[in-house]
């Protein structure tokens, strides 16, 4: 018997083991396979989802999905990895166990990265897992309850890329709820950045977008600033001390830190190259999917750190992981396209097509389609059916979002999206 490890059950990781399930059941070779699933958590966690204030479905029991289809989940933290031996240690409660693999998929996905930063880990807040996030909105739930003091209402949110975007812009509503008419001091937002413009990557047609939004919820924008320093209750920028009860660490991602393990040179993100079909370029019988790999799309762009590639990379990697494994053809992953759906907070959100960015959609539009994706499109079936839940590993690349009027009946298809064979229409 083959056995198959996936490492990770976020985006990557969960699809990769319905994939693999899927062909195992196409080549009938049910006899011939075993797919563990090893993860930290019981739950897959919709990490896209941890800016919102309502964070009540943002996890999918692993056990709903995995257990149909006959895929065995593993629970623990992955501690080490043995490309000679091929074997995992991994930990699981006060034990330490260690799994064989014929074929792995490294799915470890990625982490917010913290600096060297006076302060940052005993101080600052982020959304990076469902129990951060859980932290963090219960924390500005009882704000309101706190001593009057200079910035108990203030929030400052550090990286104004697109996930400090989302969370700043998600902040009004929380810090409305929270003080309602009674706060000491008008709530504020403050989203700072090294870089000078917001939301640097996503180009001239989409920034006045953004700018609009900022300014209709009220967060207040601070470009070209360094952060010094984050103390209980103040944030230092530069020269400049801030009264802040809450700071929200969202500057930068990096993939997880077991790629040291593979001797690989990786890239700026910590990643690990691999080609067409997922497989790590010079290392034997592992694939690699998500945020932890880079599989170039064209000459000039790589897959990005988003559920957008995660999920599609994963499903090819649990196809042919298997049929490497098998002796059977695989098939390479080619994507045609990309979009970015901006949550925007109250405003809406913006939906930009292209790696240019040209704006397709925004407000209320957008939003409704950025509402679907999050909360039904990238959601595995949670119906408990076998078929359903094969059927949505298959290899394939979803369509592109549609768009439609807020209101109207949703498209056909709409829960799952459109899918298309990858590099066509």
């Amino acid at each position: 018997m083959k056995n198959i490890l996936v490492l990770g059950g976020g985006f990557a990781g969960l699809w990769s083991a319905v994939g693999a399930a899927r062909n195992v059941e196409e080549l009938g070779a049910r006899a011939d396979v075993k797919i563990t699933l090893v993860n930290k958590t019981s739950y897959h966690n919709i990490r896209v989802r941890n800016y919102e204030a309502d964070l009540s479905d943002v996890c999918v029991p692993l056990r709903d999905v995995l257990d149909p289809i006959g895929v065995e989940l593993v629970q623990g933290d992955v501690r080490d990895i043995d490309l000679v031996a091929k074997r995992v240690a991994v930990a699981i409660a006060e034990d330490e166990r260690s799994l064989s693999y014929d074929r792995m998929v490294f799915a470890l996905g990625s982490q917010v990265v913290k600096p060297s930063i006076p302060g940052l880990a005993e101080n600052a807040f982020d959304i990076d897992t469902f129990e951060a996030a859980q932290r963090l909105n219960a924390h500005i739930l009882q704000l309101a309850e706190r001593p009057d003091s200079p910035g108990r209402a203030t929030v400052v949110v550090v990286g104004a890329g697109l996930t400090g975007i989302e969370v700043a812009t998600e902040l009004p509503a929380k810090l409305a709820a929270t003080f309602g008419s009674h706060a000491p001091e008008r709530p504020r937002v403050i989203l700072v950045d090294r870089n000078p413009l917001v939301g640097s990557n996503m180009g001239d047609d989409a920034r006045p977008v953004i700018e609009e939004a900022l300014r209709s919820g009220g967060v207040e924008f601070r470009g070209g600033v360094t952060v010094r320093r984050i103390d209980e209750g103040s944030i230092t920028l530069d020269d400049l001390t801030l009264p802040a009860s809450t700071v929200i660490w969202c500057a930068g991602m990096h993939a997880n830190p077991l790629t040291a393990r593979f001797p690989v040179e990786p890239d700026h993100f910590g990643r690990l190259a691999v080609d067409e079909f997922m497989r790590v370029r010079g290392v034997a019988d592992v694939f690699a999917a998500g945020d932890v790999a880079a599989a170039w799309i064209d000459d000039d762009h790589s897959t990005v750190m988003s559920c957008q590639h995660g999920r599609p990379m994963g499903r090819y990697a649990g196809h042919n992981v298997v049929a490497d494994a098998l002796g059977a053809p695989m098939l390479a992953l080619h994507f045609d396209r990309y979009t970015t759906i901006l949550d925007l907070g109250s405003w809406g959100a913006v939906y930009t097509k292209g790696w240019d960015r040209k704006v397709f959609a925004q407000g209320a539009t957008a939003k409704e389609t950025k509402q679907r994706i999050n909360r039904v499109r990238i959601y595995p079936p949670r119906s408990g059916d076998a078929k359903e839940i094969l059927a949505a590993g298959a290899p394939i690349v979803q369509a592109a979002p549609e768009v439609t009027v807020p209101g109207s009946a949703p498209p056909e298809n709409a829960a799952n999206g459109a899918y298309v064979r990858a590099g066509s229409g």
